[in-house]
């Protein structure tokens, strides 16, 4: 092997581990960031969807309890993948569509720019219930997740 070659597929090596590191320093679980001993019920509309990996975030301006007002709030979910997959897709989520959130809020209960959660499942105002598809090491087993039974079940 001649010494360009080496030098270019030594690169190449490089590059793909540090993209792959960034990737696995972005990516958490459940428990490192969000409380499961802290549920959220928002209800309000979306003003904005990021399909962005590793987690997609739906930001939406809640209503407050006194009605008069709205908190913003950024609300991740699974992979835009794992989201299309459960039925949410970009004409479900436009701007201005009202839904409901239930999640569990961040640890550090900053609200600076917007609150932050960590979606369970969304109900439109038709009444259709979606599990946003974000689980795994850490999150709570509440039933939300389809396939928290068929993973109890290989897990026992």
């Amino acid at each position: 092997m001649n010494k360009p070659i080496l030098v270019t597929a030594i690169a190449s090596i490089a590059l793909v581990a540090a993209l792959y590191a960034s990737t696995s320093y972005a990516h958490h679980s459940f428990s490192a960031e969000f409380d499961a001993k802290a549920p959220v019920l928002l209800k309000g509309k979306v003003t904005k969807v990021e399909w962005v990996n590793p987690h997609a975030w739906v930001h939406l301006a809640a209503r407050n309890e006194d009605g008069t007002s709205t908190t913003p709030w950024m609300v991740e979910g699974g992979t835009p993948n794992t989201l299309l997959r459960a039925g949410l897709n970009r004409k479900s989520l436009q701007p201005g569509t009202e839904i409901i959130v239930r999640g569990y809020q961040s640890k550090d209960r900053l609200c600076e720019p917007a609150c932050k959660a960590n979606g369970r499942d969304i109900t439109f105002s038709t009444g259709e219930k979606l599990f946003m598809g974000s689980s795994g090491i850490g999150a709570p087993r509440d039933g939300a997740d389809p396939t928290e039974s068929s993973r109890k079940k290989k897990i026992e």
